[in-house]
């Protein structure tokens, strides 16, 4: 019998199981539905902030050097979650890649450390939701306070409204995701195409700012695990522009999502990978355009928000500063649109990941049975519930950082794993094929690795007390439960069919 920790599920096992009735997604996505999703989930109100706070705290005009070395950072690990989608279309993402490579117990960190992504960032992007609800509306924010405490009914309502909508299958909710998509994407394009004639050119000199050393005031557990080890930091200059790229990566990340939706596809050989990497490229064109805007707009030193009052400086505040205050609403609009789709896209991503580990028994396996529309419904409705009450009960804004943490730890284990599929199982039909195997994989090793050093000590000791927790759970109730142990055992795994 093999090893619990080391035992892999094959990829013809793993596709078996998606033919299994009772536990069986619809096959009813392309292309376009996936590279909707993939935009959805990445364009949120990130766009109109982030170019600019970088731009004032770290870059200067050289931000969209940032953007670019972003980029092509997450396009490393783009090809590499292409290549994976490809060859093992599950539900699941890396969760599921990592069953057929790594084994169950590396399957299962993956898979806990994606709980922990999606819900703290569908909790918090709705939390963002509601705070919009109120600048639109003009009418403050969307909460009210039980003994003291606030409540955030707004969160929790988008949350509600959108769970919903997802139990009636993910074709309709690429049907609603494409029209919200589709305004966001038209307020980018009108900020950008309105704030295009209010460019100054001296604004984009000098192009690279000169290096800036950062305060030393010691390590602490809000400094970069980088600081802790290099003892020092510094704003502008060329390690301003890496530094900057740090930042803004996490304005791409979600497009992982778009693999969570493998099985649901009807061609996922083909449409996987050109929803990943078109999704990415639409989003990358967008992002580039909104910092050229608004550091052609505004001079660099006035985004900061290191200094002087230490506001948020975001593309509103760029217009403002041009008298253009009518855009400050229509900005909202776009953000409210934006971190629409956005929480949708990452409940969507969060009941498929769970739902793969609740199949294979890492969970319990009637959580697993899907409806007459081939949606896990009482995944779904979990998900929600408790997604709701956190965004409206919790203060999330600390444990922000837990998201983008959890992702490069995906990334880095899906960019190794395409390593090791390709020598352990070179005989599998691989629909896309990532260029320049090994080095594409360890260059993505190596750009999410210094994301990584990046990340606060905090957020280091916060995620380590999560995976420890998890492996808890491992040994309490997944080993004995695994649906690969059961039947290497010789038990019957019982049908979840009516």
């Amino acid at each position: 019998m093999a090893n619990p920790l080391l035992r892999t599920k094959s990829v013809e096992q793993s596709i078996a199981d998606t033919e299994v009735v009772g536990t069986r997604l619809m096959k009813q996505l392309t292309a376009w539905d996936l590279t909707i999703f993939g935009v959805a989930v990445v364009v949120g109100a990130g766009i109109f902030t982030i170019g600019a706070s970088t731009a004032g705290d770290y870059s200067g005009p050289a931000v969209t050097v940032s953007f670019v070395i972003a980029a092509i950072a997450c396009g490393l690990a783009a090809l590499c979650y292409a290549e994976f989608a490809s060859t093992v279309p599950v539900a699941g993402s890396a969760y599921t890649f990592s069953y057929a490579t790594f084994g169950e117990f590396v399957a299962w960190i993956i898979g806990w450390d994606l709980v922990l992504e999606f819900s703290i960032a569908a909790a918090a992007v709705a939390s963002g939701w509601s705070s919009y609800l109120g600048t639109v509306f003009g009418t403050g924010p969307a909460a009210f306070q039980v003994g003291g405490h606030t409540v955030d009914w707004g969160a929790m309502l988008i949350v509600g409204v959108l769970t919903v909508l997802l139990t009636f299958g993910a074709k309709v909710s690429s049907r609603v995701s494409a029209v919200i998509t589709a305004i966001k994407v038209a307020v980018v394009i009108l900020v950008i195409a309105v704030g295009a004639f209010y460019i100054k050119a001296s604004n984009y000199t000098p192009f690279v700012p000169d290096s800036v050393p950062g305060a030393s005031e010691g390590v602490s557990w809000k400094s970069t695990l980088f600081q802790a080890i290099a003892g020092s930091s510094s704003s502008y200059g060329w390690y301003g522009v890496l530094a900057g790229a740090g930042i803004v990566f996490f304005a791409f990340i979600g497009f992982d999502i778009v693999a969570t939706s493998a099985e649901e596809t009807v061609n996922p050989q083909r449409d996987v990978p050109r929803g990943i990497m078109g999704s990415l490229a639409i989003v990358t064109v967008l992002y580039i355009a909104v910092t050229v805007v608004v550091t052609g707009m505004a001079s660099y030193k006035d985004l900061a928000t290191k200094a002087g009052d230490g506001s948020g400086k975001n593309l509103a505040y760029a217009f403002s500063l041009n008298g253009v205050d009518w855009a400050a609403t229509i900005i909202s609009i776009g953000a409210l649109a934006g971190l629409t789709t956005v929480v949708m896209v990452l409940l969507m991503g969060q009941n498929r990941v769970l739902f793969a580990m609740a199949r294979d028994g890492l969970l319990p396996r009637k959580l697993a049975k899907t409806s007459d529309r081939g949606v896990p419904v009482r995944i779904s409705v979990g998900v929600g519930v408790v997604v709701a009450i956190f965004a409206g009960l919790v203060p999330l804004s600390e444990l922000a950082e837990l998201i983008n943490i959890g992702t490069l730890f995906a990334f880095v284990l899906v960019s190794v794993g395409v390593v090791v599929l390709r020598k352990q199982r070179p005989d599998l039909k691989r629909g896309f094929r990532a260029p320049f195997v090994p080095l594409v994989p360890i260059l993505s090793v190596i750009a999410c690795g210094w994301l990584m050093l990046n990340l606060s000590l905090e957020t280091w000791s916060r995620f380590l007390i999560w995976m420890v927790l998890g492996v808890v759970v491992y040994f309490l109730y997944s080993k004995n439960h695994s649906v690969l142990g059961r039947r290497e055992r010789g038990e019957v795994i019982e049908s979840l069919a009516d």
